[in-house]
Protein backbone atom coordinates (compact mmCIF):
# COMPACT_ATOMS: atom_id res chain seq x y z
CA UNK A 1 0.00 0.00 0.00
CA UNK A 2 1.21 3.51 -0.85
CA UNK A 3 1.49 5.82 2.13
CA UNK A 4 0.24 9.37 2.32
CA UNK A 5 3.83 10.67 2.45
CA UNK A 6 4.42 9.49 -1.13
CA UNK A 7 1.65 11.74 -2.50
CA UNK A 8 2.29 15.37 -3.48
CA UNK A 9 1.04 18.16 -1.20
CA UNK A 10 -2.02 18.70 -3.43
CA UNK A 11 -3.42 15.81 -5.41
CA UNK A 12 -6.56 14.50 -7.03
CA UNK A 13 -8.41 11.28 -6.33
CA UNK A 14 -7.39 10.18 -9.84
CA UNK A 15 -3.70 10.76 -9.04
CA UNK A 16 -4.08 8.77 -5.83
CA UNK A 17 -5.74 5.90 -7.71
CA UNK A 18 -2.91 6.02 -10.26
CA UNK A 19 -0.49 5.49 -7.37
CA UNK A 20 -2.61 2.53 -6.23
CA UNK A 21 -4.18 4.25 -3.23
CA UNK A 22 -7.49 2.58 -2.52
CA UNK A 23 -10.42 5.03 -2.27
CA UNK A 24 -11.19 3.58 1.16
CA UNK A 25 -7.74 4.72 2.38
CA UNK A 26 -8.12 8.15 0.80
CA UNK A 27 -11.45 8.79 2.51
CA UNK A 28 -10.14 7.37 5.79
CA UNK A 29 -7.31 9.95 5.60
CA UNK A 30 -9.86 12.66 4.91
CA UNK A 31 -12.13 11.59 7.77
CA UNK A 32 -9.21 11.43 10.21
CA UNK A 33 -7.95 14.89 9.18
CA UNK A 34 -4.73 13.69 7.55
CA UNK A 35 -5.89 15.24 4.27
CA UNK A 36 -8.26 18.12 3.61
CA UNK A 37 -10.67 18.04 0.69
CA UNK A 38 -10.29 21.42 -1.09
CA UNK A 39 -12.87 20.65 -3.78
CA UNK A 40 -14.62 17.57 -5.10
CA UNK A 41 -11.82 15.10 -5.80
CA UNK A 42 -9.00 17.53 -4.83
CA UNK A 43 -7.11 16.87 -1.63
CA UNK A 44 -4.25 18.47 0.30
CA UNK A 45 -2.10 16.79 2.89
CA UNK A 46 -2.68 18.33 6.32
CA UNK A 47 1.09 18.41 6.96
CA UNK A 48 1.70 20.54 3.84
CA UNK A 49 2.29 24.31 4.20
CA UNK A 50 -0.85 26.43 4.14
CA UNK A 51 -1.46 27.78 0.61
CA UNK A 52 -1.78 31.55 0.21
CA UNK A 53 -4.83 31.11 -2.04
CA UNK A 54 -6.43 27.70 -1.32
CA UNK A 55 -9.48 28.35 -3.52
CA UNK A 56 -7.28 29.18 -6.52
CA UNK A 57 -5.22 26.05 -5.88
CA UNK A 58 -8.36 23.91 -5.73
CA UNK A 59 -9.82 25.35 -8.94
CA UNK A 60 -6.50 25.17 -10.81
CA UNK A 61 -6.08 21.54 -9.81
CA UNK A 62 -9.56 20.74 -11.13
CA UNK A 63 -9.11 22.83 -14.29
CA UNK A 64 -5.37 22.93 -15.07
CA UNK A 65 -5.77 24.58 -18.50
CA UNK A 66 -7.87 27.45 -17.08
CA UNK A 67 -6.32 30.81 -16.17
CA UNK A 68 -7.18 32.91 -13.11
CA UNK A 69 -8.55 36.20 -14.46
CA UNK A 70 -10.48 39.38 -13.81
CA UNK A 71 -11.27 40.26 -10.18
CA UNK A 72 -9.55 37.15 -8.80
CA UNK A 73 -6.35 38.05 -10.65
CA UNK A 74 -6.64 41.68 -9.50
CA UNK A 75 -6.73 40.56 -5.85
CA UNK A 76 -3.68 38.30 -6.31
CA UNK A 77 -1.77 41.17 -7.99
CA UNK A 78 -2.73 43.55 -5.16
CA UNK A 79 -4.76 45.77 -7.49
CA UNK A 80 -8.04 45.26 -5.64
CA UNK A 81 -9.21 44.49 -2.12
CA UNK A 82 -12.66 43.50 -3.39
CA UNK A 83 -13.01 39.76 -2.84
CA UNK A 84 -15.47 38.26 -5.28
CA UNK A 85 -17.83 35.52 -4.08
CA UNK A 86 -16.39 33.17 -6.69
CA UNK A 87 -13.05 32.33 -8.26
CA UNK A 88 -12.96 33.84 -11.75
CA UNK A 89 -11.22 31.79 -14.42
CA UNK A 90 -10.91 31.95 -18.18
CA UNK A 91 -10.96 29.08 -20.61
CA UNK A 92 -10.46 29.17 -24.34
CA UNK A 93 -13.61 28.94 -26.45
CA UNK A 94 -11.99 25.81 -27.89
CA UNK A 95 -12.10 24.10 -24.46
CA UNK A 96 -14.98 22.68 -22.52
CA UNK A 97 -15.91 24.88 -19.58
CA UNK A 98 -15.31 23.15 -16.25
CA UNK A 99 -18.24 22.76 -13.87
CA UNK A 100 -17.01 23.49 -10.38
CA UNK A 101 -19.56 24.13 -7.66
CA UNK A 102 -17.07 24.41 -4.78
CA UNK A 103 -15.30 26.65 -4.39
CA UNK A 104 -17.82 28.79 -6.28
CA UNK A 105 -16.37 29.49 -9.72
CA UNK A 106 -17.27 31.84 -12.57
CA UNK A 107 -16.01 30.82 -15.99
CA UNK A 108 -15.30 33.31 -18.78
CA UNK A 109 -14.75 32.11 -22.34
CA UNK A 110 -11.94 33.99 -24.12
CA UNK A 111 -10.90 33.84 -27.78
CA UNK A 112 -8.46 31.06 -28.56
CA UNK A 113 -6.23 33.44 -30.57
CA UNK A 114 -5.63 35.78 -27.63
CA UNK A 115 -6.12 33.31 -24.79
CA UNK A 116 -2.43 33.04 -23.90
CA UNK A 117 -1.65 36.80 -24.12
CA UNK A 118 -0.33 37.91 -20.75
CA UNK A 119 -0.20 34.39 -19.36
CA UNK A 120 1.87 34.18 -16.21
CA UNK A 121 1.87 32.09 -13.07
CA UNK A 122 1.93 32.66 -9.35
CA UNK A 123 3.19 30.43 -6.55
CA UNK A 124 0.28 29.73 -4.19
CA UNK A 125 2.16 27.21 -2.04
CA UNK A 126 5.82 26.15 -2.02
CA UNK A 127 6.48 24.63 -5.44
CA UNK A 128 2.82 24.84 -6.50
CA UNK A 129 1.86 27.33 -9.20
CA UNK A 130 -1.39 28.56 -10.70
CA UNK A 131 -1.81 30.02 -14.19
CA UNK A 132 -2.86 33.67 -14.02
CA UNK A 133 -2.97 36.67 -16.33
CA UNK A 134 -0.38 39.35 -15.60
CA UNK A 135 -1.47 42.66 -14.10
CA UNK A 136 -1.63 44.61 -17.41
CA UNK A 137 -3.83 41.93 -19.03
CA UNK A 138 -5.99 41.89 -15.90
CA UNK A 139 -6.57 45.65 -16.22
CA UNK A 140 -7.67 45.26 -19.84
CA UNK A 141 -9.92 42.26 -19.11
CA UNK A 142 -11.70 44.23 -16.39
CA UNK A 143 -12.13 47.18 -18.76
CA UNK A 144 -13.57 45.02 -21.52
CA UNK A 145 -15.88 43.21 -19.08
CA UNK A 146 -16.81 46.37 -17.15
CA UNK A 147 -20.48 46.06 -18.22
CA UNK A 148 -20.57 42.71 -16.42
CA UNK A 149 -18.17 43.23 -13.50
CA UNK A 150 -18.64 46.92 -12.86
CA UNK A 151 -17.11 50.17 -14.04
CA UNK A 152 -15.87 51.15 -10.54
CA UNK A 153 -13.83 47.95 -10.19
CA UNK A 154 -12.26 48.42 -13.62
CA UNK A 155 -11.23 52.01 -12.87
CA UNK A 156 -9.94 51.20 -9.37
CA UNK A 157 -7.75 48.41 -10.76
CA UNK A 158 -6.44 50.66 -13.55
CA UNK A 159 -5.60 53.45 -11.09
CA UNK A 160 -3.81 51.09 -8.71
CA UNK A 161 -1.88 49.63 -11.62
CA UNK A 162 -0.73 53.10 -12.71
CA UNK A 163 0.24 54.10 -9.14
CA UNK A 164 2.75 51.27 -8.89
CA UNK A 165 6.37 52.26 -9.57
CA UNK A 166 7.57 50.89 -12.88
CA UNK A 167 4.10 50.21 -14.32
CA UNK A 168 3.52 51.99 -17.61
CA UNK A 169 0.43 52.44 -19.79
CA UNK A 170 2.19 50.92 -22.84
CA UNK A 171 1.58 47.24 -21.97
CA UNK A 172 -2.06 48.02 -21.15
CA UNK A 173 -2.53 49.70 -24.53
CA UNK A 174 -0.80 46.81 -26.29
CA UNK A 175 -3.22 44.29 -24.76
CA UNK A 176 -6.14 46.65 -25.42
CA UNK A 177 -5.25 46.74 -29.14
CA UNK A 178 -4.94 42.95 -29.29
CA UNK A 179 -8.24 42.45 -27.46
CA UNK A 180 -10.17 45.12 -29.39
CA UNK A 181 -10.88 47.61 -26.59
CA UNK A 182 -8.34 50.33 -27.26
CA UNK A 183 -10.99 53.12 -27.28
CA UNK A 184 -12.39 52.58 -23.77
CA UNK A 185 -8.94 51.82 -22.34
CA UNK A 186 -7.38 54.96 -23.89
CA UNK A 187 -10.24 57.07 -22.49
CA UNK A 188 -9.78 55.56 -19.04
CA UNK A 189 -6.02 56.17 -19.22
CA UNK A 190 -6.63 59.81 -20.22
CA UNK A 191 -8.98 60.30 -17.26
CA UNK A 192 -6.52 58.62 -14.88
CA UNK A 193 -3.68 60.79 -16.22
CA UNK A 194 -5.68 64.00 -15.73
CA UNK A 195 -5.86 63.49 -11.97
Amino acid sequence: MVGLESLPATFTARMARGMEVHPRDLYRWRDSGEVVELSRGVFRRADAPEPSHPDLLAVATRAPRAVVCCASAAVVHGLSDEMEPSVQIAVSVAQNAPRISYPPTTVFRFDAETFEFGLSRVEVAPGEFVRIYDSARTVVDLMRLRHRLGEPLAHTVLNRYLERPGNRPAPVLEYARALGVVGPVRSALDIAGAR
